[in-house]
């Protein structure tokens, strides 16, 4: 089993930055791909950005140029990097991780909120 638990989540003006952390343990050994998604106020669950191993990064249309993800793999941890956030950036959002992609996670965190005023 994979568990995943993120970190990094809070309130923040437009315009600001906030950096997320999704630590992973248990059997990483499987994670070839590990990503974040965002879930906002009556929306469907949605990618946000995606990592390989190798470090292959791709992100939604949405976050480019804003969002940055990044993993350190001695700490089996990804990050997500925010800045110029936006209102509609408000959501929870999920760390999740996969052996084949993470279009399709197998592995889910418990999410964490971030808010932005407007």
């Amino acid at each position: 089993q994979v568990q995943l638990v993120e970190s990094g989540g809070g309130l923040v003006q437009a315009g600001g930055s906030l950096r997320l952390s999704c630590a992973a343990s248990g059997n990483i050994f499987i994670i070839n791909h590990m990503g974040w998604y965002r879930q906002r106020p009556g929306t469907r669950r949605e990618l946000v950005a995606g990592i390989a191993r190798a470090g292959e990064t791709n992100y939604a249309d949405f976050v480019k140029g804003r969002f940055t993800i990044s993993r350190d793999n001695a700490k089996n941890t990804v990050y997500l990097q925010m800045n110029s956030l936006k209102f509609e950036d408000t959501a929870v959002y999920y760390c999740a991780a996969d052996r084949f992609s993470v279009a399709t996670p197998s592995h889910w965190g418990q999410g964490t909120q971030v808010t932005v005023s407007s």
